[in-house]
C-alpha cells in the first residue's frame, strides 16, 4: 500500500520528471539529487499505482545456442501466462551483483541436460515499471553503465560462453542520491535523461501539511486513500490519456530550432540535450491534452533536461537551473 502521488506535498519538479518519463519511457530517466526525507522513494512507489498493469504474455525470453539455434523461455515469476499483473517497483541494492542484475545461465544444466536454465536478473522483474537505485552515486560505475545502456534500448543480453539470452527490459530507471556524498561521472550523468534538485521544504505552512498527511496515511491507510482517490483517479486517466495521443504530438520545426539553439548557446557537448528536450517537450504536451508542442513545454522541461549537461568546473557544483534560464529569456522573450 502506497502513499498516493496526487497527495505528495511539494516537490513539482521532481513530480513533473517521474510523469515525464512515466509518459514516454524513451526520454531515459531521471536522476533525483538531494537531501534525505523529501519523499523521493515514496514518489516512485506511488506513481506505479498509477500506471496500467501489464500482461506476462509479453515478457519472453530467447535462448540462442552457439548453432544459431533458438526457443524461448517464458518468465511469468510465479504467475500465470497472460495474467496482468500492477507495474513493478524494483529496488536494486548497491550490494548487487551483476548476475543479480543481468540474470544467470546455468551453462551446465544447458549443455548436459539440455534443460532450458535461466535465472531471470532485476531488470526483468522491473520491466513495465520502474528500476530504483537509491544513493546511485556510489553504485559501481560499470553497473550504472549497463543499466543505462539496457534502459535505452529495452533489451537485456546475457551471454555467457556461447550461449546468449535476450529479454525485454523496458523500465524507467531512476537514481536518487544526496550531492554531498559525491557525484556520477560526467560521462554517466549525461545518459540521464532528466536530472531534477529537491530540497527540504522550508515553508512553515507546507512542512505542517506535510505531517498531517503523513501521520493520517499512518493511523488509516485506508482512509486516506479513499479521500484521495478522486484526484488519484484524474491523473491516472491524464496520464493513460497522455500515452495514447503521445505519437500523434507534433513539435514544430522552429521549437525544434529554438531548442537546438539554446543548446549551443549553452555549449551543451553532444546531440542528447535537444534529443532529450525533443522527448519531454512531447509527453508535457500529451500530459496538458495537446497534440502540439508549444514554446512553454520547451520551458517547462529545458532545466530538467540541461542542468547536468552544462560544462563546469571540477568543484562547480550543478547548475540550480539559472543559466538555462538566462538563456531562454532571451530565446523565448515574445512566448514569457
Amino acid at each position: 500500500m502506497s502513499f498516493p502521488f496526487s497527495a505528495i506535498v511539494g516537490q513539482d519538479e521532481m513530480k513533473l520528471a517521474l510523469l515525464l518519463n512515466a509518459t514516454d519511457p524513451s526520454i531515459g530517466g531521471v536522476l533525483i539529487m538531494g537531501h534525505r526525507g523529501t519523499a523521493k522513494s515514496t514518489s516512485v512507489r506511488a506513481l506505479t499505482e498509477l500506471l496500467p498493469p501489464i500482461s506476462n504474455e509479453n515478457l519472453r525470453t530467447e535462448l540462442r545456442l552457439s548453432d544459431g539455434s533458438s526457443s524461448y523461455i517464458d518468465l511469468t515469476f510465479g504467475e500465470s501466462e497472460g495474467e496482468q499483473t500492477a507495474a513493478p517497483m524494483v529496488d536494486l541494492p548497491l550490494s548487487a551483483t551483476e548476475d543479480r542484475v543481468v540474470g544467470t545461465l546455468d551453462i551446465e544444466a544447458i549443455l548436459s541436460k539440455g534443460k532450458k536454465s535461466f535465472e531471470p536478473g532485476l531488470l526483468a522483474r522491473a520491466h513495465g515499471g520502474f528500476l530504483y537505485i537509491d544513493e546511485v552515486n556510489l553504485l559501481e560505475d560499470h553497473l550504472v553503465d549497463l543499466l543505462l545502456d539496457v534502459a535505452v534500448s529495452g533489451v537485456n543480453i546475457v551471454e555467457r560462453e556461447g550461449l546468449s539470452v535476450r529479454h525485454p527490459a523496458r523500465f524507467v530507471l531512476v537514481g536518487s542520491g544526496n550531492p554531498e556524498e559525491g557525484d556520477l561521472r560526467p560521462q554517466l550523468l549525461d545518459r540521464f535523461g532528466l536530472y531534477t534538485q529537491v530540497q527540504t521544504v522550508t515553508e512553515v505552512a507546507l512542512r505542517v501539511e506535510v505531517v498531517k498527511r503523513a501521520e493520517a496515511f499512518r493511523q488509516n491507510p485506508e482512509a486516506f486513500l479513499r479521500q484521495w482517490e478522486p484526484e488519484q483517479q484524474a491523473l491516472r486517466q491524464r496520464l493513460l490519456h497522455a500515452r495514447e495521443i503521445l505519437p500523434e504530438v507534433v513539435l514544430p520545426e522552429q521549437l525544434l530550432a529554438r531548442a537546438v539553439e539554446l543548446c549551443l548557446r549553452l555549449k551543451i557537448d553532444g546531440h542528447r540535450g535537444e534529443i532529450t528536450i525533443s522527448r519531454a517537450a512531447k509527453a508535457h504536451a500529451a500530459l496538458e491534452g495537446r497534440k502540439e508542442v508549444h514554446a512553454k513545454d520547451i520551458q517547462s522541461v529545458a532545466s530538467l533536461a540541461l542542468r547536468h549537461r552544462l560544462r563546469r568546473d571540477p568543484l562547480e557544483t550543478i547548475d540550480s537551473g539559472q543559466k538555462i534560464k538566462e538563456a531562454m529569456s532571451e530565446l523565448f522573450v515574445a512566448d514569457v
